[in-house]
């Protein structure tokens, strides 16, 4: 990654919060010789998820999902790293195993992206919280947990605000597991990089009786909060139908234990949380029940008998913007030229989906300065996809999504298999970014 010469008389373009979009932004803005004023309120003051002083922290999971070209996130993962993405480039260095997946050492992760932000050239951080929408060319992405004053100002720009809750799962030490009971394995085979508590039919069905009978912390924002598909709570998945987990982040398929050769009827799968190997999260375990009932039930998971909780699973607000027809695929605010949003607050769902629209938002800012016409990733790529779906969405409930080849263009002629369709659908994406790179950018 170049760094380029600062564009000297022109005035600072602010970006509003260091998270995994404000970042990005940032980054692209900066490496394209543009002065960035990068404004974040910690260590001053904190969301109610977050923990860290240093940016772009990750509070629901460490994983940033499949890193597989058939998938979507993966697909995204792979545009965004030949367009020079900061994010991606912090995950590859830090990455742990996770099988398929891209997951990272979340502290060595956001430690590296702030020490990377930090020392741009191009780049000033001001360590204070903004509190109302700048007049000049900015960048909002104050994340889905905005409050306060901003709240108060980016509705009184849109209108009321919807929201949701987003859950965290929790993160237990490794040296307190039982590996008599657990034993390691990915799904089909693919490495050993999960630990696998395996479940008799006895245990599954005693375990889910206690979780749907388990208390839950109170919410007191909303009385009937909206919760996101994505990040269920355990013990509400749980009460949806006793097999409901049994078929969801507990199904055993692709996985034997080796010791007895045999199925378990249900598997509790732990993912690496550090780059150490000393620290799991319980993979689909995200949960709003008590901190001492999470020990009790957790604590009935073989394997997990004596577990050390290090972090407790935990409950959030999430607020996005009625996004459609008032921002459009750059993330830009169509009735304020200069204005841009990124990250969850804009309706995209993920890690990687709020860094990569920072980054095409930091990319159409830069245009729009520099008097350039505006870059239409389309809906070829996944990242021009997830974009039109925030600015385009036709129906009447609007909600945050995950990027998902069901909001591509179809391929015409394309293959019957599904592996072998999502793999040209992805070699067309990858095909349209590299013709981007290489004629426009």
């Amino acid at each position: 990654m170049n760094k380029r010469p600062l564009r000297i008389g022109l005035e600072p373009v602010s970006v509003i919060g260091a998270g995994l979009a404000g970042c990005e932004a940032a980054f692209q803005l900066a490496e394209r010789g543009l002065a960035v004023r990068l404004y974040e309120m910690k260590p001053h003051k904190h969301q109610p998820a977050h923990k860290a002083d240093t940016f772009a922290e990750l509070v629901c999971s460490n994983s940033l999902r499949s890193d597989r070209l058939q998938n979507g996130a993966g697909l995204m993962k792979e545009e965004m790293r030949r367009l020079g993405s900061l994010i991606l480039w912090a995950a590859d260095q830090t990455r742990v195993p996770a099988g398929g997946a891209l997951a990272v050492d979340r502290e060595g992760f956001s430690r590296l992206v702030t020490e990377r932000i930090e020392a741009h050239p191009n780049i000033e951080v001001v360590h204070e919280e903004v509190q109302s929408l700048p007049d000049g060319p900015a960048i909002v992405a104050t994340g889905p947990l905005t409050d306060g004053p901003m709240l108060d100002a980016i509705q009184g720009l849109f209108g009321p605000g919807l929201h949701f809750y987003d859950a965290a799962a929790p993160v237990v030490t490794l040296e307190s597991l039982n590996m008599e009971k657990a034993f390691r394995a990915s799904r089909y085979a693919r490495g050993s990089d999960y630990i696998n508590c395996p479940m008799t039919r006895e245990e599954y069905f005693a375990f889910v009786r206690e979780l749907i009978a388990a208390e839950t912390a109170p919410l007191h924002e909303f009385e009937t909060p909206r919760v996101f598909e994505g990040c269920m709570p355990v013990e509400v998945m749980a009460g949806r139908g006793e097999m409901t987990l049994a078929f969801g982040p507990l199904k055993p398929v692709g996985l034997r234990d080796e010791r007895t050769g045999s199925k378990p009827f249900a598997v509790v799968q732990l993912r690496q949380d550090d780059a150490a190997g000393t620290l799991y999260n319980l993979v689909g375990f995200q949960t709003n029940l008590k901190f001492g009932e999470q020990r009790r039930v957790f604590g009935m998971i073989p394997g997990l008998e004596n577990a050390e909780f290090v972090r407790y699973g935990v409950m959030h607000r999430n607020t996005f913007l009625p996004s459609p027809g008032k921002l459009d695929w750059r993330y830009s605010v169509k009735e304020r030229p200069g204005l841009y949003f990124a990250g969850q607050i804009t309706g995209v769902e993920g890690y990687v989906e709020s860094a990569g629209s920072g980054l095409l938002a930091g990319i159409g800012l830069a245009r729009e300065l520099a008097g350039k016409e505006p870059l239409d990733f389309t809906v070829q790529t996944a990242l021009g996809a997830m974009a039109h779906y925030v600015a385009e969405y036709a129906g009447a409930d609007f909600q945050p999504m995950n990027i998902n080849f069901g909001i591509m263009a179809d391929l015409p002629n394309a293959p019957r298999g599904k592996a072998e369709r999502y793999t040209a659908i992805a070699e067309r994406a990858l095909a349209v970014i590299d013709g981007i790179i290489a004629n426009k950018l």
